[in-house]
Formats: structure tokens, C-alpha cells, sequence
């Protein structure tokens, strides 16, 4: 009996294994490389989610998706399938999303939607076969549309800029088992070179209501399922159509009416403004972009934010101008000191410490791609003489120059200069704005600087897996007061598998390092800097139905003086967990010393003690983060910390209420609250900020936001609506209404309203 039973559990075995190797064999996995062939279409397409066309029978199918989250070990439940084709004027793609009668989730019908909360496919393709940049055009179920470009191979924080935007068409379809979505492309939309005969090539899926994202390459989860490590080659059977010069001419008219109430007088005005961008193509894989006299009132306003450090925050860039191969210039140096910060120029605060906007009187940009090895970029700027903000005229110059080795490796080098017109060596100081001279002499006496340059080299190295990864820099500034010591570096580290996350870096900042068009995060608080930081993690994939990953993580970051003296620490441990409905959870407690290098008070009150530089302080912080399953119609994000801060405590509670109305319509609400505590005269403070922000999108062309924020920092409540009508591709007609209240009576401080006409112009 006991033989007739293992042998039944044998059979068993036996029958299991060749059931799971038959259903390997009819999945294949496509790896890295893997090649889809394109051919010129033999007749028309038509965008109408039907693939009847001979051109769609005849194609290459990328087809035997791969999860890549919750797991990516195993085939996609729903299957994927793709095909491209091209004639003269486009480059085609469909999609067939096999599906059941779920309903799918679509929050929004805006362009440039939120890729984590839409059922979604996407196209990502790379013309240069550099295995470095590219551009991606996604689809929602619902129509909406999402495009931009991706740069450093599709790894990192900002690999995928979503502000790049341009002409293209697209249709779907949704059937009772599948969505069909086609893609027209057009060439002229693009940067490519004829004789490239391969492209860098994948597809990915984001089945949001399952919570399941798969790629055509199969791609580990630890990496984003865009990256170019994990891409496939697209194989041009037919000759790719000649890259035409290419022309767009985008011009504007805006005009507005404008009150400021905290005059004396209130002062009124209106203003009309025309002005135009161009692109033009100079070779079929470098630009050029030209604006005159350009205008950025359509803008959303910046989320303001409760900044209680001595720190500057760095706001994101969306002026459209700045953002095609951005990488070229913002990528330069780390985050401990970027040579470059396009929010330097055209944007400056004044004596209250409100943003204030200075007119950019032109500007021109030559970027793109020499070769497979080689890119190029080189901007120019030039902007008004504010003489009530105290600035003067200044022309900005930021050139880069990258050149590729290896799979997934580059070395640059960055010039930047700023040079102030006008500005003479003995001229007043009170005259200046204290962005041009905010460092000090030698001689300890403050003195407005003429010019200010930087030159920069840096070395980025990652394997061909993406598992390890490299990063370098070199800087050295010179302006016309500061003479030795201006220097920058750093050197960072990091290693990444299934498992292990490992990272250990270092970076020095010398005492006269000065980059007035950058953003370094302590030239206002230390006088040179140097500092260490290291983190380690580790994940494990429990055998669990609602766990996917959990597992510690552990940090130290450490900052001295010139002299050698410790000016800050912290240490951190925590742990996380990430649950496969995508909801995670994480708790941290941190260890904090700070040796204050700068008077400082943190809630901003005039009234209270402020403290005083060469004082130290240590304190412990418990904190939790909590975000909800973002499958649901309503979720949230909930974040606590309590403990020590500086000689008192705080209490910190914030985080963001989201309801949509799918397809349509989102309402959020974003929150945050400090009770900070400090003993005797120091003060104490309960500061609020609430931002309540309505999202409508009535069509995928009629899109309407509203938000309003009160922020008990700064002492100021803001409304910002707007309104955009995408008359046709690329073309736009915005009217947005702004303004600023006191807290206490709601009076008004100042307000506008403001309309902008754009027209895209193919010649």
C-alpha cells in the first residue's frame, strides 16, 4: 500500500512537471535583444481599432508577455500583443489588450496622465540604438494619451520626462474580451537617423484593476519594464523613410488684467503679448529650438509645502522650453551640487520671499544626436532688467557635450555661464538682488559679481543588467570675487538585485564653490561642505496572498566642515512592507544631531529666539507612512512622525484624500500639520497647510483644474484655476485666474487673470 502511494505522488510529480514545461514552451520568454522585424505597409491605415489591414496580417507579433510586478516569474493572465508598420509619413502600432468584462480603471482622459492609476500599453523605442535615449507614446483604455522622452537608459528618478510633447494620433476600441488601441506617429515628431537599421524596442502593460504590470521582454522587478537593458531590437526589413528637414513655428498671444492690493495705491494694469517659438530641424537628429518674448502664464502655480529646514526646496521645471533632452543639462554634477537648475533662470524671489517671474527676452537651444557615441546641447538665454527686483539684465550659456561608451555608459562635460550686464565692481549693494552675490570675499566684504561660470565632468558606468551602477563628478566655478577653493566632486555607488539595494557615496563642496545657476542644497548653510552617506536594504518574497515584499532597510548620512568639524547626522533604520493590491506601509525611527552653522529659526516668527549658530542639538523621530490601495476609486496616503526637534518636539501629521469619478473627474485634498513645541521664548506653533484641488477632464481635448492652498508658514492663501481647450494637436487655448488672500479677513493681496492662444504650425 505504501508503494502504491509514492508511486501515485511520483506520477503526480511527473505529470505536474511536464504540464508546467509544455506551458514554458508555449510561452516563451523574450530576453533582452530579442528582434521584431517592421515592414513598409502595403496600403493606407486607418485609426479605427479594427486590424483588417494586410499591413497588420503581414506583421511581425511581439507576443508572450512576462509580468513584471507583483511577480515576474510567470506569464501575463491577460496576453499582449503588438505590431509595427510604417509608410512615408508614419510609423504605425496597434496593441490588442485581451481582457474580460472587468471594468477597466481610467481616472482621468488627460494628456500625460498618471501612468500608476490608468489601465495603460506604451510604446518605448530608441532611434539612436544607444541603448540610453529614446521617446514613449502611451494609450489608456479610454483614449487618453501620455508621450515624452527617456534618457539614461530608463533608470532613475527622472529617466521619463513626460512634459516633452508633440503631434500624434491614436484610437481605441474596447470589445467584450479585448481593447484595441492604434498609434500614428509621425516621423516628423521625432529625431532619428536613416541609416540606423536597428532600434532599441519594448512594449509594456499596466492592467491597474489586477494591479499586474507586463512587459514584452521580460524584465526583473526590480527595474522599471521601460529600460533599455531589457529592451528588444527593432529591425528595419524595408528602407526607413529619409529624415526630412523638419520646421514648426508655435506662436502666441496672450494678455491678461492684473490688481495689486498691497500697494499703496492699489495698482492696476493690463497687458497684451505676443511672441513665438520655433523648432527646426538641422540634421534629421539635432534640434533647434528658438523662443522670442515667451510667456509661461499657463503654468500651473508650484504646491506650496511646509518647509521647516534651513534648506531651500527645489521646485520641479514645467516651462515647456527647458524640458526636450533636459538630461543633457540637469544631469550634470548630484545631488549635493548641480552645476545647472533651469528654475534659475526667468524666476527669482523677492525681499518677502514670493516667487516672482522675470521676463526671458529670447532664447535658443541646439540639442540632440550626433551619432550612436555623441550628443550635443547648447542654450542660450537672455532676460530683462528688473530694476524693482533689483536685477539687471543677464545672459545665461549652458553647453554640453556626451559621449557614449560601453552598453549603458557616458562621460560629459557641462559649461555653464551667467553674466550681469551692467553691473559694475564699486555699484551699491542694496541696489542688488542677493542672487548675484551671495558669497563673500576674502577680504569678508560682499560684492555683486559681473559674471559666474562653472565647468563640470562627469562619469556615469552601468552594467549591461543594470545591477551595477556608478556616478562621478568634477566642478570648478569661477566669478570675480572668489579665487581659490571652488571646487565640487562627488562619488556614489550602488549596487541593486532582487533582493539587496546597496548604495555608499561621498562629495566635498568647497567654501567658495559658487553656482548662481545651479542648485546647491548648503551654500547658504555651510561654509564648505563635506559629507558621506550609505544605505542598505534587503527585500524578501514571502509565500503570502496579500504580502508581496517586505524587509529592513538602514541608512547614515554624515556632513563635516572645511575644518573637519561634524555639522550634521542622521541615522535611519526602518522597515517596509508592499502588499500586492499595491497599498504599502512603512515605519522608520531616526537619530539626528545638528551643529548649526547659521541663526536659524524654523517657523519664520520674528518675535520668538531664534537659534544661534554654534549650538547643538540631538533628537530621535518615530515615523509611519501609509499608502491605501490605489486600485480603489478612494485612496489615500497618510503620513505621522513624532519626536525631538532641535530643544522641543513635534508633531507632524499630513498626506492627500483622492477620490475619482472615472473617467472624469478627481477630487484630492493634500494636508499638512507641524505642532512644534519649544521651550520659554523659542515659541511655539501649530502650522497648516490645505490644498483641496478639483480635476475635470470633460473631453480628452477640454481639461479644467482648480486648487486652492493655505499655507500658515507664509501666512497666504492661493487659488489657482485654469481652464485648456486642445483645439487640435499640440495647439492650445488656455484661460487661468490667480489670486492671493490674507488668512485672517480674506482680503485679497493681489490677482490676475490671464489668457494664452498657442498654434502649432508644421512648414
Amino acid at each position: 500500500m505504501a508503494y502504491k502511494l509514492l508511486n501515485t505522488k511520483s506520477m503526480k510529480c511527473l505529470l505536474l512537471l511536464i504540464l508546467m514545461l509544455l506551458f514554458s514552451m508555449g510561452h516563451g520568454q523574450n530576453l533582452p535583444g530579442t528582434r521584431l522585424k517592421i515592414k513598409k505597409s502595403p496600403g493606407e491605415i486607418v485609426l479605427d481599432g479594427v486590424l483588417d489591414e494586410k499591413a497588420w496580417e503581414q506583421a511581425d507579433v511581439a507576443n508572450n508577455w512576462y509580468q513584471n510586478f507583483p511577480v515576474d516569474s510567470l506569464p501575463a493572465p491577460f496576453q499582449t500583443e503588438a505590431r509595427v508598420t510604417f509608410d512615408d509619413e508614419f510609423i504605425y502600432v496597434s496593441f490588442v489588450c485581451y481582457e474580460d468584462e472587468t471594468p477597466d480603471v481610467v481616472s482621468t482622459l488627460r494628456r500625460d496622465f498618471n501612468y500608476s492609476l490608468n489601465d495603460n500599453v506604451s510604446f518605448i523605442f530608441g532611434p539612436y540604438n544607444d541603448r540610453l535615449n529614446g521617446y514613449f507614446f502611451n494609450v489608456t483604455a479610454a483614449g487618453a494619451k501620455r508621450d515624452g522622452t527617456l534618457s539614461s537608459g530608463g533608470v532613475g528618478e527622472n529617466a521619463f520626462n513626460i512634459y516633452w510633447d508633440n503631434k500624434w494620433y491614436s484610437k481605441v476600441v474596447r470589445y467584450k474580451d479585448r481593447w484595441i488601441a492604434e498609434l500614428a506617429i509621425p516621423f516628423k515628431s521625432f529625431k532619428y537617423k536613416s541609416d540606423v537599421k536597428e532600434w532599441n524596442v519594448t512594449f509594456d502593460r499596466l492592467d491597474k484593476k489586477r494591479n499586474i504590470k507586463s512587459a514584452w521582454v521580460k524584465t526583473p522587478r526590480q527595474f522599471y519594464t521601460g529600460t533599455f537593458a531589457y529592451a528588444g531590437q527593432l529591425v528595419w526589413e524595408d528602407p526607413i523613410p529619409k529624415a526630412k528637414s523638419n520646421i514648426s513655428i508655435i506662436p502666441f498671444l496672450s494678455g491678461g488684467a492684473f490688481q495689486d492690493r498691497e500697494q499703496e495705491p492699489m495698482a492696476s494694469s493690463t497687458r497684451l503679448q505676443t511672441g513665438f517659438d520655433a523648432r527646426v530641424g538641422i540634421t534629421p537628429s539635432m534640434n533647434l529650438d528658438l523662443t522670442i518674448n515667451p510667456d509661461f502664464s499657463q503654468i500651473e502655480v508650484d504646491e506650496q509645502i511646509l518647509n521647516l529646514s534651513r534648506f531651500e526646496f527645489q521646485f520641479p521645471e514645467r516651462r515647456q522650453f527647458f524640458l526636450e533632452n533636459t538630461d543633457l543639462f540637469a544631469n550634470a554634477g548630484f545631488e549635493s551640487a548641480r552645476p545647472f537648475f533651469s528654475r534659475r533662470i526667468g524666476i527669482v524671489q523677492d525681499t518677502a520671499g514670493i516667487t516672482q517671474i522675470v521676463p526671458i527676452l529670447y532664447g535658443a537651444r541646439l540639442s540632440g544626436t550626433l551619432n550612436e557615441k555623441w550628443r550635443l546641447g547648447v542654450m542660450n538665454m537672455h532676460t530683462k532688467k528688473m530694476l524693482e527686483l533689483g536685477l539687471p539684465a543677464q545672459n545665461y550659456t549652458v553647453a554640453t557635450v556626451q559621449r557614449m561608451f560601453w552598453e549603458q555608459s557616458s562621460i560629459s562635460m557641462t559649461f555653464v555661464n551667467k553674466q550681469s550686464l551692467g553691473v559694475q565692481e564699486g555699484d551699491s549693494l542694496k541696489y542688488f538682488h542677493p542672487s548675484i552675490f551671495r558669497k563673500i570675499d576674502r577680504e569678508g566684504i560682499r560684492r555683486p559679481n559681473t559674471y559666474n561660470r562653472v565647468i563640470d565632468a562627469d562619469l556615469v558606468l552601468r552594467s549591461k543588467d543594470n545591477k551595477w551602477y556608478h556616478s562621478s563628478f568634477w566642478a570648478q566655478s569661477f566669478d570675480a570675487q572668489n579665487k581659490a577653493k571652488t571646487m565640487s566632486g562627488s562619488a556614489f555607488f550602488e549596487y541593486a538585485d532582487r533582493n539587496l539595494n546597496a548604495n555608499l557615496g561621498g562629495f566635498l563642496v568647497n567654501e567658495n564653490f559658487n553656482a548662481e545657476v545651479g542648485f546647491v542644497p548648503g551654500s547658504t548653510v555651510y561654509p564648505g561642505q563635506i559629507g558621506y552617506y550609505s544605505e542598505i536594504g534587503y527585500k524578501a518574497y514571502p509565500n503570502s496572498t496579500r504580502i508581496l515584499s517586505t524587509g529592513p532597510r538602514i541608512g547614515t548620512s554624515s556632513i563635516l566642515l572645511p575644518d573637519g568639524t561634524l555639522a550634521d547626522r542622521e541615522h535611519t533604520i526602518g522597515f517596509g512592507l508592499d502588499f500586492k493590491n499595491s497599498s504599502n506601509l512603512l515605519i522608520e525611527y531616526s537619530n539626528t544631531f545638528q551643529r548649526l552653522t547659521i541663526d536659524f529659526s524654523p517657523i519664520n516668527n520674528n518675535d520668538n529666539r531664534k537659534f544661534l549658530k554654534g549650538e547643538t542639538y540631538r533628537w530621535n523621530t518615530v515615523s509611519a507612512s501609509y499608502q491605501s490601495n490605489t486600485t480603489r476609486k478612494f485612496n489615500f496616503l497618510l503620513n505621522a512622525a513624532y519626536g525631538g526637534f532641535y530643544n522641543g518636539s513635534n508633531l507632524n501629521m499630513g498626506g492627500e484624500f483622492n477620490m475619482r469619478f472615472q473617467p472624469y473627474a478627481t477630487i484630492s485634498m493634500r494636508f499638512d500639520h507641524n505642532n512644534v513645541k519649544l521651550p520659554g521664548d523659542y515659541g511655539d506653533e501649530a502650522l497648516f497647510l490645505l490644498g483641496p484641488k478639483l480635476d475635470v477632464t470633460f473631453t480628452d481635448k477640454i481639461f479644467f483644474t482648480g486648487f486652492f492652498q493655505y499655507n500658515d508658514l507664509i501666512d497666504n492663501m492661493n487659488l489657482n484655476a485654469r481652464i485648456q481647450w486642445r483645439y487640435k494637436p499640440a495647439s492650445d487655448f488656455f484661460i487661468v485666474y490667480t489670486e492671493n488672500y490674507f488668512p485672517v479677513n480674506f482680503a485679497s493681496k493681489n490677482r490676475a487673470l490671464v489668457f494664452k492662444f498657442t498654434y502649432w504650425l508644421n512648414i
